[in-house]
């Protein structure tokens, strides 16, 4: 990160950096202006300071975006005929990442603040250089916490809680004891992470229900993203996996002993049942039910408020990429819609005929 830095260490504590920088370190090209251009930080078209950097896709957007106060606009080639003089521009063939990574580069670390006189802190507790444990914070026995880490008010670590470096903990996150979470961890405030699965045994005599041991582990590896009051739950006898990268949203629930893959995104109010599998590079849209033991396959896309049965598969096999599946049970949308043609060409019949 030093070598993205304009003016060192000190320039980039206060998030500052030269475009030339940015652009050895994202790549992209310079087609534009000088690379001595400080910038510190990103904005839009229309709130960017003289010192911020914004981005464009296509012509209309790149209209406003020259016409803005920015320093410097990246966008696609050619996707301006001539430039504004006065304004450095960046080149880039997905200028809407670009600019997504610019703003991790230019966001100032986190300073470290020590631990809270009001934490708790329990037996044991391995801490490295640089963690900060917030204002009544409780850090169970035997946790270990990574460089770096950042654990807001409030928040719960149970016993023998392993949490990697550079990890964001938000307030009110409560982590069950022998969670185990990666590097670059992002967690929101009101997450539940490793609390029991729902199983249960019935008595067929009495009807009465008995928990089915939920003694398992949570694993989270690097480069997650959980959302604001999501919950995943332990493994019962074995373990529940977040893969690297995935992306959580707020309001979703992963059931016991799922394996969700690398790159997943799940969205709002999505809810995955016990012994479920999702694909590398899978997407679930807000409202998506999975059923237990089901199985979505890489790269899937499932729309908002599909479902997925029970037991069953869903695959991209012998569907275009990009193909994206609607309903429950999900299928290809263009299925969907035939359906509902059929459907409404035969209710319109019906009522003629009343």
């Amino acid at each position: 990160m030093e070598d993205a830095a304009g003016g060192g260490d000190s320039d980039l504590l206060r998030g500052i950096v030269e475009l030339g920088k940015l652009i050895e370190t994202l790549g992209g090209k310079l087609a534009q202006g000088t690379p001595q251009q400080e910038i510190d930080g990103v904005s839009s078209s229309l709130f960017a300071s003289p010192s911020e950097l914004v981005f464009a896709e296509n012509a209309e957007s790149a209209a406003k975006a020259l016409n803005s106060f920015a320093a410097a606009v990246v966008l696609p080639p050619g996707c301006v005929a001539e430039y504004p003089p006065d304004r450095c521009i960046v080149e880039a063939e997905h200028p809407r990442l670009w600019f997504a990574l610019a703003a991790k580069v230019l966001k100032p670390p986190l300073a470290s603040s020590g631990v809270h006189p009001t934490a708790t802190i329990g037996a044991h507790v391995e801490m490295e250089a640089g963690v900060s444990i917030g204002p009544n914070a409780v850090i169970g026995d035997f946790a270990h916490i990574g460089e770096g880490t950042h654990i807001e008010a409030g928040a719960v670590i149970g016993k023998r809680v392993t949490l990697g470096s550079f990890c964001r903990i938000y307030p009110r996150v409560v982590i069950y004891p022998e969670t185990r979470i990666g590097h670059h961890v992002v967690v929101h405030a009101g997450a539940v992470l490793g609390a029991d699965g729902f199983g249960y045994v019935r008595d067929p005599e009495s009807g009465a229900y008995t928990q089915f041991p939920q003694q398992g582990t949570l694993v989270i590896e690097s480069d997650v993203e959980i959302g604001a009051n999501s919950t995943i739950d332990r493994g019962a006898l074995g373990e529940t996996r977040i893969r690297r990268g995935a992306k959580i949203d707020n309001l979703v629930h992963v059931g016991h002993n799922c394996d969700v893959g690398e790159d997943v995104i799940l969205v709002a109010l999505t809810g995955i049942s016990g012994s479920s599998t999702i694909g590398q590079g899978a997407v679930l849209a807000g409202q998506v039910g999975i059923g237990d033991h089901a199985h979505v396959g890489p790269g899937v896309i499932l729309g908002g408020q599909s479902g997925v049965f029970n037991g069953k598969t869903v695959s991209n096999e012998g569907l275009r990429p990009g193909t994206v599946l609607y309903g429950t049970p999900a299928r290809p949308l263009k299925q969907v819609l035939r359906e509902q043609a059929v459907l409404a060409r035969l209710a319109k019949k019906a009522a003629d005929r009343e």
